[in-house]
């Protein structure tokens, strides 16, 4: 399989993420969902995703899709378009599976992946994360990683505005 291969072959639809992610539950793999919008990935995307990784031995990425970025961020963005943000996504040696979904909060994926672990960056509290209950209730953990200070992607796009109303 050549490395474009083994990218689109982690680019999964409900039906066939829900059939992986049982042959990983007949294997014993622990498995890992978290997700977001990853439009400009950056280092603090990738020590979250790393460390969610060292979670189990399977780690799922959701990825809102366009109109839900548009929904959540508003009209400016997605800079990347859902397709460019998966591809990223998948490339990472550490993502198993990567998933968009179109609805507000991942919930319905959570609920019919049944992951082992629901991980989400430090800007949330257990409280916050949609899915804690649903993943407690059958046996699941959640974890809040740490926020890695100095980058965002909000950030890094504001920085950006800037310099660019500084050039004009």
């Amino acid at each position: 399989m050549t490395e474009l291969e083994l990218v689109a072959d982690k680019l999964l639809s409900l039906e066939d993420m829900s059939r992986r992610r049982c042959g990983w539950r007949n294997y014993s793999h622990k498995t890992v969902f978290t997700n977001g919008v990853f439009d400009l990935i950056h280092p603090g995307h990738l020590t979250y995703l790393c460390e969610a990784a060292a979670l189990g031995e399977r780690l799922i990425v959701g990825v809102n899709s366009d109109a839900g970025v548009k929904r959540l961020k508003g009209d400016d963005r997605p800079i990347m378009p859902l397709a460019a943000r998966m591809q990223l996504l998948a490339g990472l040696f550490y993502v198993d599976g990567v998933i968009a979904f179109d609805d507000d909060t991942p919930l319905e994926l959570i609920k019919a992946l049944k992951p082992d672990v629901l991980v989400k960056g430090g800007d949330y509290t257990e409280a916050t994360i949609v899915g804690a209950p649903e993943v407690r209730s059958w046996g699941g953990e959640v974890k809040v990683l740490s926020f890695v200070e100095g980058y965002s992607s909000t950030g890094i796009i504001e920085s950006l505005s800037r310099k660019a109303e500084v050039k004009r």
